[in-house]
């Protein structure tokens, strides 16, 4: 469902690559962390992989601060406009975005544990990435801090992605946004960003309920 959902938009971005470069990248990345739950999984690998082999002039350099910096741009995004609306507007309408009440409750206990540091944690967690930015709003964090935590786990990330697409390229299904063949590629990665969800999310957050 989601692959095909999304197909259209990879195709575009594909062919967009070659001609658009970096800043098609950010535009993905940017839509990414805000509140389209496009797989970022898709869009720094394929990058890589066609910078890889020649098919377009991009550096991996330049795509992972081309990810990253769209990365932080949807999270500011997220933030600002949790952070004008307010925590009721957000237990609102926080459903039209993903975000239900009980994730909200969940992500403010994580905000009020780990602060500043959550933000850069939560950065290399999928799933978790792309809404952290309001909690961080409606706890009005500091934004210089958020914008330095958010780069640094965004910048992790897309290396880690860069690599991936290198190193998965050779499998062409990659190119077709087909989700599960990247996951196998992100495997050993998932195991480490799992295990510190349980460290730093499920084990302290069951022992606050």
């Amino acid at each position: 469902m989601l692959k095909t959902f999304f197909q259209p938009l990879i195709a575009w971005y594909l062919a967009a690559l070659k001609t658009a470069g970096y800043p098609v990248i950010v535009l993905l990345m940017t839509m990414e962390s805000s509140f389209l739950p496009l797989p970022s999984e898709v869009i720094i690998p394929s990058a890589a992989h066609l910078a890889d082999t020649g098919q377009i002039p991009l550096g991996f350099t330049g795509i992972v601060i081309a990810g990253a910096f769209g990365s932080w741009l949807g999270a500011t995004i997220m933030y600002w406009l949790a952070r004008i609306a307010g925590r009721p507007l957000i237990l609102r309408y926080g459903r039209l975005v993903l975000f239900p009440p009980e994730k909200l409750e969940k992500a403010e206990r994580w905000m009020a544990h780990y602060g500043a540091m959550g933000v850069f944690i939560a950065r290399l967690l999928p799933g978790a990435r792309q809404l952290v930015g309001i909690p961080a709003g409606i706890a009005k964090m500091d934004y210089l801090k958020f914008s330095i935590f958010t780069l640094l786990g965004s910048t992790i990330w897309c290396s880690v992605l860069c690599y991936v697409g290198v190193k998965a390229g050779q499998d062409a299904q990659l190119m077709h946004g087909e989700l599960h063949h990247v996951a196998l590629w992100l495997g050993g990665a998932m195991i480490f960003l799992g295990g510190l969800y349980y460290f730093f999310v499920h084990r302290h957050m069951k022992k606050k309920l």
